[in-house]
């Protein structure tokens, strides 16, 4: 899962780093490329720090969103990728089945929103769980 990240940079420090999708979520380095990876670290530790508490992943807000958001100006943005279904707790192989279209639809989409296959269905489980809860 692909998440948009904003990069500010003041002349007296390094450069600073804002995640709008994970609120909290923060990190810095002292050259772009430092700066990526760090920012790459803390979203995956934000995000295991969520499932850990059995939070679920935030919905990602469409970058064009963001950047019109002018807390965010004069900012570089970049995307930093995290596959999710490798976080939080042991991965378990399952067999499961359905129909050939609906597999195809799944892969489609998450190849696109750059998510494995496993990720989304894991994500998406997760969320249908909680939108059941909410509507009791």
């Amino acid at each position: 899962m692909q998440f948009p990240i904003v990069i500010h940079k003041d002349e007296e420090s390094g450069f600073g780093v804002t995640v709008p999708d994970l609120p909290g979520c923060f990190s810095a380095g002292d050259t772009l490329e430092e700066t990526i990876e760090s920012a790459h670290e803390a979203v995956a530790c934000h995000l295991e720090g969520l499932l850990m508490d059995g939070e679920p992943v935030p919905e990602k807000t469409p970058l064009e969103a963001h950047q019109a958001n002018k807390d965010h100006g004069n900012g570089i943005w970049a995307l930093v990728d995290i596959d999710v279904s490798k976080l939080s707790s042991q991965s378990t192989r399952v067999n499961i089945t359905m129909p050939a279209r609906v597999l195809a639809i799944i892969d489609e989409f998450a190849a696109r929103e750059g998510e494995t296959r496993s990720g989304l269905l894991a994500r998406a489980a997760v969320r249908y769980i909680q939108q059941s809860r909410e509507d009791r």
